[in-house]
């Protein structure tokens, strides 16, 4: 089993699918969706999403000293938020039993 990418066009395809709505009410209400999930982000909200997961602005710590892994320059990295997310318990449970994928 090999895993492949699913990429926003495709979850418009899958709800178009699997409802009555036109694509491009799906596709506007997709993006809609990611935009508020930014903007919360932005506002340094935590988001819950019941059965799927959380997703939190995380803060990592700076660094005085780094090294950017293509050129090898040493810089300085301060201190930043990052999306963090937790999967949530229903979504751990889907995947539990996932079949590693085979090795060629």
């Amino acid at each position: 089993m090999s895993f492949k990418k699913v990429t926003k066009y495709d979850l418009v395809e899958a709800v178009y699918q699997n409802t009555n709505n036109e694509k491009r009410v799906v596709q506007d209400v997709l993006e809609s969706l990611l935009i508020q999930l930014k903007e919360s982000l932005k506002d340094g909200a935590t988001i819950e999403l019941r059965g799927f997961g959380t997703f939190e602005p995380r803060l990592r710590k700076g660094r005085s000293r780094a090294r950017n892994p293509k050129t090898g320059e040493q810089l300085s990295v301060k201190p930043h938020y990052v999306a963090a997310f937790r999967s949530g318990q229903d979504l751990k449970k889907a995947l539990w039993d996932l079949q590693l994928p085979e090795k060629d």
